[in-house]
């Protein structure tokens, strides 16, 4: 389904993706990690379109989407959604509006200038909050909710989109523990429930190996493991983040409370 061939992504004399490839069959729930500066960002960013790529291919379902320009690129991004760790909503712009902006690009310039949308784009919207469980911040200006709460609506809008695959940049690293639990299982239904791939950056082991079918970890822009979360041991960590004081820091933290027995039953209780 989704095929990383050598992608590579220069700025300037230096590589911030170097030449990193991978596949994944299957709507799987892939968690990338590794330090600030990784390269983690650039390449959700390469994937989503944001930026382009300097050599390399990313094919899904045989189609090199970094070659597609104009509208096809455009299309693409509508079916891979991007979530981003400061929310990215319109603060003032109402919830469910800012939910609507999923299908931005499928409007007309009038239609948005307006804020008209068909009824049956308002009720898709409407289901999708009800969905996440907060159907009744709705009316309320995206603005007067918490950080949990915005980053669903950010969730909510990427689902407006139907894309197949949701990035997301490091969802939960402006959360509290509490809503960063709650965006997590949010966004693992989603992979459960709709078949949705999720490639997630992420900032603690803890998360990875609680949430991921498969973590690749970066360093300096290449890939220095790929692997189950089983397999995620101290030594292959400190490869990842390297062995030095920032290790315990930036690899041990745990972002959401959770306990062995919770994180062994997870992906069974998530299935049941």
């Amino acid at each position: 389904m989704l095929e990383v061939r050598g992608v590579t992504r220069m700025f300037g004399q230096k590589a911030a993706v170097d030449g990193i490839s991978f596949s994944v069959d299957g709507p799987a729930f892939i968690g990338i990690i590794g330090r600030s500066g990784a390269g983690k960002s650039t390449f959700l960013r390469l994937m989503n379109r944001l930026i382009d790529a300097t050599a390399g291919e990313i094919r899904v379902e045989g189609r090199d989407v970094l070659a597609l320009r104009g509208r096809e690129a455009r299309a693409w991004q509508s079916r891979c959604a991007m979530i981003f760790q400061q929310f990215n909503l319109v603060p003032r712009m109402d919830v469910v509006s800012n939910v609507l902006h999923g299908v931005l690009n499928r409007r007309s310039t009038l239609q948005t200038m307006f804020n008209l949308w068909p009824r049956a784009d308002i009720l898709r919207a409407l289901e999708i909050l009800e969905r996440l469980g907060i159907a009744e911040q709705a009316p309320k200006r995206a603005e007067a909710l918490s950080g949990g709460q915005q980053q669903r609506v950010a969730i909510a809008r990427a689902l407006m989109q139907d894309p197949a695959i949701i990035l997301a940049d490091e969802p939960i690293a402006s959360l509290d523990p509490m809503n960063a639990q709650i965006v997590m299982d949010t966004l693992r239904r989603i992979n459960l429930e709709d078949g949705r791939m999720v490639i997630a950056n992420l900032h603690t082991l803890d998360t990875a190996r609680r949430y991921c079918d498969r973590v690749i970890g970066m360093r300096d822009g290449r890939i220095v493991f790929d692997g189950t979360p089983d397999q995620l041991s101290t030594q292959v960590a400190r490869e990842i983040y390297g062995a030095d004081d920032s290790f315990n820091e930036a690899a041990t933290s745990t972002a959401i409370p959770s306990d062995s027995t919770a994180d062994r039953s997870y992906a069974r209780a998530m299935l049941a």
